[in-house]
């Protein structure tokens, strides 16, 4: 297992692969911890938890350093990245005992009651994009619950997923408390089927859903999905350009533009569109490319050579269909995974950039006739991950967001993203169930009813 760094195209680490033995080994490890784990008292799991965030934000300087030359991620969005790790173990440690607390059910019984209790062993299918969050957003609430783990991390980012590991243990979970399994995809359905793993989470591709849905289901083995975005933002006419514009444009390149909620699709109304691509076309311009360990580097290289270009194939054949370049769409002749800022406009049904989701830093720019428009355009995708509106008529984009948009996570005046405090997840092919929040933290549970005579 070869690690290249996207920013320069070097070999910059190699690690042996687990045989199909090997991760059953790891996979019975995780379940030996479950049988310690669960019977450990609520503040006690917490402690572990502050434990790590304490971990996390003594070493975050050296795990940004490891996300850069892994996946290519700027070291200021890396350090951002481990923050919030530590602040998602924080927040169920304080709130998950309240969470997961039993409460009474009145009925004709002397007593009833329902109960959270842990699954057992979860396997975690992650991808490179965000290698800490997107675990630690899974970790958290599942460990608080008194599950175990079993990490199957992408194949690009192995660094990553082991000091996860590190850091658990260290924390003070019990050995094989959250075990990574460093593997090719090829063994994700037999570590599925495994008669130790209780539950399924994925984050990734339509695809890699469909594929894990495939053998969970047959294994009835519950599931949370998390799969591919294309968030469209409605610009509404009475919106504030120029700061709809700077929110868009910073979403649109966050970690690169490499995000499953990122800014894909920019609905504008007609009457604003001239002015909203002036000023997106001047955020994009000004955004920082350059060496991901440098501390001003806002956009770095794409993870590997060939998500660049699959991404310059879609803009190429969107152009080729009728959309117009604003900005950008050529690749630079340079050594690296890198793309740069790029804006289309003239978008419209059929063109990669209109059906399909762009891993990268290319903003689509669709027009508008009217809110009822937009908002038809905005639904009009497979997906359904997140969605945003800016309107100066704040309730209207509440009142939009909650029910005219069709995705689980709908933002008015700001960009879409996740929080600790709230579920996170998606509809259609973007995936099912929660992470995050209350309804997060149970869904690996075993909600049980308890009925005393």
């Amino acid at each position: 297992m070869q690690v290249l760094n996207p920013a320069t195209g070097e070999v910059v680490a190699s690690f042996p692969e687990a045989s199909a033995e090997e991760a059953s080994a790891r996979i019975e490890e995780a379940a030996r911890a479950f049988a310690i784990w669960r019977r450990t008292p609520l503040d006690e799991r917490a402690g572990v938890l502050r434990a790590a965030a304490g971990i996390l934000r003594s070493e975050a300087r050296e795990h940004a350093t490891q996300m850069a030359r892994e996946m290519g991620k700027p070291v200021t969005q890396g350090r951002a990245e481990v923050e919030k790790c530590a602040l998602v173990c924080e927040h169920f440690a304080e709130h998950g005992p309240a969470l997961l607390a039993s409460h009474a059910v009145r009925t004709e019984a002397a007593r009833s009651f329902v109960s959270f209790q842990p699954l057992g062993p979860v396997l975690a299918v992650m991808p490179w994009n965000f290698p800490f969050w997107q675990v630690f957003r899974f970790a958290a609430p599942s460990l608080m619950a008194g599950n175990t783990a079993v990490l199957k991390h992408a194949s690009n980012v192995p660094g990553s997923a082991l000091a996860i590991e590190s850091i658990f243990t260290r924390a003070g979970l019990p050995a094989g408390g959250f075990a990574t399994v460093l593997a090719d995809s090829d063994l994700v359905p037999r570590m599925i089927a495994h008669r130790g793993i209780a539950a399924v989470t994925l984050t990734g591709s339509v695809q890699a859903g469909r594929a894990v849905a495939r053998v969970a289901g047959e294994n009835l083995k519950k599931t949370v999905l998390e799969l591919g975005g294309s968030d469209p933002y409605v610009v509404l006419a009475d919106a504030d350009v120029k700061k709809a514009a700077a929110i868009c444009a910073k979403s649109r390149l966050i970690n690169s533009g490499q995000s499953c909620i990122a800014a894909k699709r920019f609905v504008v109304d007609r009457a604003l569109l001239p002015a909203f691509e002036e000023a997106l076309v001047e955020r994009m311009r000004a955004a920082v490319v350059g060496d991901p360990m440098r501390e001003e580097t806002e956009v770095g290289p794409l993870a590997r050579d060939d998500l660049r270009d699959d991404l310059h194939r879609q803009v190429q054949e969107s152009v080729a269909r009728g959309a117009r370049v604003l900005l950008g769409g050529e690749v630079p002749r340079q050594a690296g995974a890198w793309y740069p800022p790029t804006v289309l406009t003239g978008v419209a049904p059929r063109m990669p950039a209109y059906d399909e989701e762009l891993f990268g830093p290319v903003a689509a720019v669709i027009a508008a006739d009217g809110e009822a428009d937009a908002i038809r355009i905005a639904n009009d995708s497979r997906f359904g991950l997140g969605a945003a509106v800016f309107t100066s008529d704040v309730e209207r984009g509440a009142a939009i967001g909650e029910r005219e948009l069709e995705a689980g996570n709908c933002f008015v005046n700001d960009f879409v993203r996740s929080d600790p405090r709230l579920p996170f997840g998606g509809v259609r092919e973007s995936g099912y169930g929660r992470e995050l929040g209350e309804l997060g933290i149970l869904e690996f549970v075993n909600i049980k009813t308890v009925w005393v005579a």
